[in-house]
This record gives structure tokens, sequence and C-alpha cells, in this order.
């Protein structure tokens, strides 16, 4: 296969390492699905990094943007450490450098005394920078990578006609922004033409939504050695409750409200490790549905108080209904006075 100058697989094997090899094996090795998604989405964003233009993932909370960014940079570049955070205190010499200053009182401004940033290595080494939640930055620090992104190449004053760098083959920029917080900063017009814009959108179909929720939860609950089990009822119960939230209407087709948090697949992982810890701990060691009722608070009760409300609503409403089939939907409408 074709390989990109500065990229250290080829474009389709990059493809492989994050959506799997689908049960075939490639050198003795079957590789497993890293990222649930939009498989189209992913091979665009893979030629996007091909071309001038940096990459800029955008979505609710919890789609796994940042997972997504961190795949492509590991796969392209075998390196994704090269990340800048976005923050409203991040500085240009986060993005760009900084001075070791013991060394520039000693030597003045020397390449020694350089202390490279996340874009200055990248464009010297040829790699993929990350930069998350890019509009939680000013807008003056948002476009210090106008120049960057347009010329290929950083001046650093200081060091004379020594301190321009040309970016390496394979230096590009994955960026990512959560859709709620696109106004908190609202990128230049320059910058946005500099990136192609892709949404990656929540997961829609509950089948894929609950292979991912019980791999991930599964994973986290080796990690910490706990032989909870998770059941595939409890299990239903949990994604179909986000997916009902989420979209403001249920599988039977009737309308309810959303909660004002996000209903992410990242939050239904959270509580579905947190009902298991619950149940290890405090429980018979099978999650069922009041370990869900006493865990899901923690995700809808964030900022808006009607949002306990809308639950409430949902418990008296919709679980009722579904509680009529016994099981888990009867223990998750029984715990509703566990929300207070």
């Amino acid at each position: 296969a074709r390989r990109p100058p500065g990229w250290r697989p080829s474009p389709a094997a990059v493809l492989t390492f994050i959506r799997g090899s689908d049960g075939k094996k490639i050198g003795g090795v079957e590789i497993g699905r890293k990222y649930y998604g939009d498989d189209l989405l992913v091979e665009r964003s893979i030629v996007t990094l091909l071309g001038n233009r940096g990459l800029m993932l955008v979505g609710e909370p919890g789609t796994a943007k940042s997972m997504l960014s961190e795949l492509l940079a590991a796969a392209i570049s075998g390196d994704s450490s090269l990340t800048i955070q976005g923050t409203a205190g991040t500085t240009e010499d986060q993005i760009k450098y900084s001075w070791n200053y013991a060394l520039l009182l000693a030597e003045g401004p020397t390449p020694r005394s350089l202390v490279p940033g996340p874009v200055h290595r990248g464009l010297k080494e040829g790699k993929i920078v990350r930069f998350e939640e890019i509009t939680r930055c000013q807008p003056e620090m948002q476009d210090a990578l106008v120049s960057v992104l347009s010329d290929k190449h950083l001046h650093v004053p200081e060091l004379g006609d020594d301190g321009i760098l040309h970016a390496a083959k394979g230096f590009n920029i994955v960026a990512t922004a959560n859709l709620r917080d696109r106004g908190v900063n609202e990128m230049s017009s320059a910058l946005k033409r500099r990136f192609n814009f892709e949404t990656v959108p929540p997961i829609a179909d509950r089948d894929l939504e609950m292979t991912l929720v019980r791999e991930q939860t599964s994973r986290l609950l080796a990690a910490h050695e706990v032989e909870a089990r998770l059941p595939d009822d409890t299990l239903e119960l949990l994604v179909t409750t986000f997916q009902d939230l989420r979209n403001g209407r249920t599988q039977e087709g009737a309308t309810i409200e959303k909660p004002g948090t996000v209903m992410s697949t990242a939050e239904a992982v959270a509580v579905a490790f947190s009902a298991c810890l619950d149940a290890h701990y405090f429980g018979p060691g099978q999650a069922g549905g009041q370990h869900v009722v006493r865990q899901i608070v923690g995700t809808v009760f964030k900022d808006d108080p009607e949002d306990s409300r809308k639950l409430a609503h949902y418990l008296e409403v919709v679980a009722k209904v579904r509680s009529k089939r016994g099981g888990v939907w009867k223990s998750f409408y029984d715990s509703r006075k566990l929300l207070g």
C-alpha cells in the first residue's frame, strides 16, 4: 500500500487500525475495532490529514472526538502525546514554544535555551498535533495557528535567520470543539478556512451502543479488579434510557422532555461502571435497575434543577409502563423514590 511522506503506515493501514480488521488476521493478528462510529467519517478524516488543511472534529460532549483524534495521531505519527488542552488560560507559549529562563539569562536566545511546545515539535518531527477544545481558548490564542496552517512554518524572531522552522512531512493539526462550547470563543473566519470540519454524531444504533458500553465497562471493571456483572437486560435498560432521553422520544414513539445535560455514550459507560461498583461493594455483585437509578442521578443532575423533574417524569410515565413486563424495568421503576 502507498505510504505518504512522513506517515508511518499507509492510509489504508490507519483505517484498519481504527476500525479493526473485521475478523480477518493481518500478519497473523486480528485487529480489534477501537472507534465505534461512522467509518466514512474516519475515512474523510484521514483524507483531510493527507492534504494541506487541518482537521476539526466537532460534536456534542462525549461523542469520542478526543478518542478519534488520539487514534489518528497514534496511527499516523506513532505518537499522540503532542497535545494542547484548550482552556481560558492557554497561552501562546504552551502552543508554540517557551524559554528556559536560566539558560536564556546565561546564554541569551539560543536553540539550547528554547523549550519547544507541541506545535514546534510537530513541525520539526513531522507529527500530528492535537488541539483539544480549541474554542475554550481566547481568540488571539486560536489565531496563533493561522500562519502555521497557512505557511507550514514557525518563526522564532529571537533566533534571527536560524529561527525559521519549516514543517517536516507528516505535520498537521487535529482540533476538537464541543458544539455547546463553540459560542464561548467563536473561531475567526480565517482560522475556520484552514480546517475541514467533520461533525461526530452520537451513536444512533442501540445494538452498537450496547456493544460499546459493554466493552468499555468490562475494561474498567477488569482494571479495578471488580468481578461484578452487568447483565444484558440491565445494559439494555441503561442504553435505552439514555437514547430515549437523548432523543426526546421513546422507542414507542412518545415525546418526552430532553434533559439539559448531555446523555452521551461516555456518560452511559460511567453510569454502567458506577452501577457495577455499587453492586459489587454494596449489593449482590450483579447490577440491576436499582443500581442504575442510584448512579444515573450524578449524570442527569448537573446544572439545571429542571432535569430532576424530567428524569422523575420519565420514571413515572415511561418506566411505569415498561415495569409491567417485570424484571429489571420493575426494579428500575420501584427505585424511583431514590431520586429524592
